[in-house]
């Protein structure tokens, strides 16, 4: 049969009035949107019902799905006991979509169970559909620190799944919007979480999937979203077919955003492909970008790329032609334009072959950071070797990722930050989070961060992270503090 129809819910535990003890009226109106729901999916009658849920079991490069045939969980630790759940999960299914997710290399399966018990993002949908239908099979998906690109691939197969074992499937993408949209809400405000409300309605409201992939990972950040990953997966589900969607509704007098909408399937429509569109918008733009890198860049990535294709570091000598040429050979031959790019590379290479300073090489891939690694001051003889170093240690060495692979060197984007001099300073009031990165040190703990980051917007957010990263506590007092100016080169 195939997905039949999707459906975007939040999962706030005070909807359940045995936990909200009657507070589940301020939402009221999601309440009324979640029992039409509940009535759309007893109407279609499915045998499976697909819920990816952000509380379930989640890992940073792997799905989490569910494994075993049978599962129950109860609202016991929001002090409703009484409100329990069991239910059974669709095996064949999952062990379909686990050979589907192997063979298109989807980091994908049953593995790593830390809790059979269901989640609240799965109970809360659960609760009202359980009213109205209770004769479906259910299938439990986590949400991961992967790509947006690789949660809506993971749709795909799910789709796929669908029609290969022939089940009439519903999906249901479990997750809240933003979490920061009034002060007197448990998270506070940010200015980044009514954007994001604003946006992602839109965006679900139109079914314009294809935009979901254009939020910035510093937005979904900020904003405190959780449901981000669990929409994009549904809209794979959705890959190909026209919908028909229902916005039903948007509140956000909790200070978290609660958002309604229905898709229904419409059938085939191969112009709806929508992750092969924006992989094609995104191509051009890559393509772009790397026209238009510097030398610093142009060394870094040359460096990385060589290395993990070859295995073998570049020199210095062997390469800077390829870095700094402008393309001509002849003086009498360039136009003012070029003359001055020469010039310009003449002190490029200046800089780069006899110059010596710490350099930082920060890798992205898709808006996430995917490497970084750097020097505080210099440790080899000039600045080239440094980033030519760098640029190895960050895209294979960094512990926090898995070594890059030759199939994501064309996705990266990477940034060259050299240092300037770094001075010590009596206070925070001589940081500017824009203008210098810090350096905070106690006891022979040390912790650096750059300035101009996303996501960091003061100063006292620059020295908690610095401080973390050093091994400190946040509120660590008694610290050296030092700070530092960089040359950013994109």
């Amino acid at each position: 049969m195939g997905i039949v129809a999707g459906f975007m819910v939040p999962h706030p535990p005070m909807i359940v009035p045995s936990v909200g003890r009657g507070g589940e009226e301020t939402i009221k109106e999601t309440t009324l949107s979640y029992e039409k729901v509940a009535d759309m999916i007893a109407e279609l009658k499915p045998d499976t019902i697909v819920i990816s849920s952000p509380h379930s079991v989640m890992y940073r490069d792997y799905f989490h799905i569910s494994p075993g045939s049978h599962a129950s969980g109860s609202f016991a630790r929001f002090d409703a006991p009484e409100e329990r759940f069991d239910v059974d999960y669709d095996v064949e299914f999952v062990d379909t979509l686990c050979e589907i997710a192997e063979r298109d290399n989807i980091s994908a399966g049953t593995l790593g169970e830390k809790s059979p018990s269901l989640d609240h993002g799965t109970m809360v949908p659960l609760y009202f559909i359980n009213k109205r239908y209770t004769d479906y099979k259910l299938v439990r998906i986590g949400l991961s620190g992967l790509s947006l690109q690789d949660h809506y691939g993971l749709g795909m197969a799910i789709k796929e799944t669908a029609g290969v074992t022939g089940r009439k499937v519903v999906y249901v993408a479990s997750g809240d919007l933003s979490h920061k949209l009034q002060e007197y809400g448990p998270y506070g405000f940010a200015q980044e979480g009514p954007v994001y409300d604003e946006r992602i309605m839109d965006v679900m409201g139109r079914a314009a999937f294809d935009e979901l992939f254009d939020f910035e990972e510093s937005l979904l950040d900020k904003a405190a979203e959780c449901g981000h990953r669990s929409f994009v997966m549904m809209a794979g589900a959705f890959d190909c077919n026209v919908v028909e969607v229902t916005k039903l509704s948007h509140q956000d007098v909790t200070g978290v955003g609660y958002g309604i909408c229905t898709y229904i399937n419409k059938g085939v429509d191969e112009e709806r492909n929508m992750l092969e569109k924006w992989q094609i918008r995104h191509r051009d733009k890559i393509i772009n970008m790397r026209k238009n890198e510097d030398a610093y860049v142009k060394l870094a990535r040359l460096s990385l790329e060589n290395y993990i294709i070859t295995h073998e570091k570049i020199l210095w000598r062997n390469v800077k032609r390829r870095v700094l040429s402008t393309g001509s050979g002849m003086t009498e031959q360039l136009t003012a334009e070029q003359l001055q790019e020469r010039d310009s590379n003449s002190k490029v290479h200046e800089e780069l072959s006899n110059k010596r300073a710490g350099a930082f090489v920060s890798i992205h891939k898709n808006g996430a950071l995917r490497g970084c690694i750097g020097t505080i001051g210099p440790t080899k003889d000039y600045l080239a070797e440094e980033i030519i170093e760098n640029a190895i240690s960050a895209s294979t060495r960094d512990p926090r990722f898995s070594p890059i692979t030759k199939d994501e060197l064309f996705e990266l984007e990477i940034n060259v930050d050299v240092l300037g001099e770094i001075e010590p300073i009596e206070s925070e009031d001589e940081l500017d989070v824009i203008r210098y990165g810090v350096i905070v040190a106690k006891g022979g703990k040390q912790g650096l961060l750059l300035p101009n980051l996303d996501g960091v917007d003061t100063v006292k957010e620059q020295l908690s992270i610095a401080k973390r990263k050093a091994g400190l506590a946040p509120d660590e007092e008694g610290c050296s503090l030092y700070r530092f100016e960089v040359v950013r080169h994109t």
